[in-house]
């Protein structure tokens, strides 16, 4: 009975969510690509510098506010770690310039010296886009991301800049 319910709830979902989608094929919103910094005390007291990659894509869901899913990753030699994150995303457009703030929940896959560590991430941040071409940005951002391993607390600054494709 059970599958028969989720399998129900699952073409409700994509009926319900079709239908503001068909007023347009392709809604408004931006992808991200850039480099990316982090500061983090991975699992061990001391903490470390990575350096990675950062991005996102954004759907306009209402006029200020969509919903993000982002991926980083950041890498050391005896570090790896990346961040697999969704949530929403409030902006406002102030010229060429666009400030934004989200809140993002997703997971966090760490290999440190061949042990794998995959606990629940939270995202604050925010940043602002510089729109220099039509459909083209410049995005600085900044984060502060939270992590609880066994019975020790992460506690991660990451920031990046990087390209914003509008559309």
């Amino acid at each position: 009975m059970s599958k028969i319910a989720a399998v129900v709830l699952a073409v409700l979902c994509l009926v319900l969510f079709a239908l503001p989608a068909s007023a347009q094929l392709i809604p408004h919103g931006n992808a991200y690509v850039g480099v990316a910094y982090s500061n983090s005390d991975i699992v061990t007291a001391n903490r470390k510098d990575l350096k990675g990659w950062n991005a996102s894509a954004e759907a306009i869901v209402f006029h200020h506010v969509g919903l993000v899913a982002d991926v980083s990753g950041f890498y050391r030699p005896d570090i790896t770690q990346y961040n697999i994150l969704l949530g929403p995303r409030i902006s406002m457009n102030f010229g060429k310039l666009r400030p934004f703030v989200q809140g993002l929940v997703g997971i966090q896959k760490v290999k440190l010296s061949g042990t794998n560590y995959d606990p629940i991430a939270y995202d604050f941040g925010g940043g602002v886009d510089y729109k220099f071409l039509k459909v083209f940005a410049w995005r600085v951002q900044a984060d502060y991301v939270h992590t609880h391993y066994l019975s020790a607390e992460q506690n991660d600054v990451r920031a990046s800049t990087g390209f914003v494709f509008r559309f």
